[in-house]
């Protein structure tokens, strides 16, 4: 095992660890996948990282919607506690199901982050919010607002199938999904 550190040199251990001042939650998904061969499922690697959280982790609330982030936009303004919003849009990279305003709210409300089968926008703000953001593509488009979308189903986002009240763990090298928590202070 080797020692890993934070970009501003403390010491990190291994991904139980949290930042000595930050206090964000150190792990890697490779860590998981090797330690928890049987327990995670992986989605595949079509996913880029666009918020200001490069590593996020927490319980899912799922939502599957396509080209409305109504029920996002619903989502983002409740408490957060720590979870992962996981955004089923059917892989439509037409209209952007999150923007700057959005995950503004979603950071403000303690989301941990969110995973979004789809697009995102305000690609240039996203890095500097406080919030995890995975997602298949940028683009300008707004989505519509019908008010149409369904919340905690069960959604399939890269060839993984996600339940409510999963455990999902995200960082530079991929996404990893888990029934149960794969380390201690999740």
């Amino acid at each position: 095992m080797s020692q890993r550190y934070w970009r501003d040199g403390a010491a990190a251990g291994r991904y139980g660890g949290r930042h000595p001042s930050r206090g964000h939650r150190v792990f890697t998904t490779p860590d998981l996948c090797d330690d928890h061969p049987d327990e995670v499922r992986v989605l595949a690697p079509v996913l880029r990282t666009y918020g200001g959280r490069e590593a996020f982790c927490g319980r899912a609330v799922t939502v599957r919607c396509h080209e409305d982030n109504s029920r996002v936009k619903d989502l983002v303004g409740t408490p957060g506690e720590g979870r992962v919003i996981v955004v089923d849009g059917g892989g439509s990279t037409r209209k952007a199901l999150l923007g700057d305003m959005l995950a503004q709210t979603a950071s403000d409300n303690g989301w941990s982050g969110l995973v979004v089968f789809g697009a995102v926008r305000d690609v240039e703000i996203l890095r500097t919010i406080d919030l995890g953001v995975q997602a298949l593509a940028a683009i300008p488009l707004k989505t519509e607002k019908l008010g149409v979308g369904d919340v905690g189903v069960t959604v399939t986002i890269a060839d993984v199938t996600v339940e409510p009240g999963d455990w999902v763990y995200a960082d530079a090298n991929g996404v990893v999904v888990s029934s149960e928590a794969l380390h201690g202070d999740a």
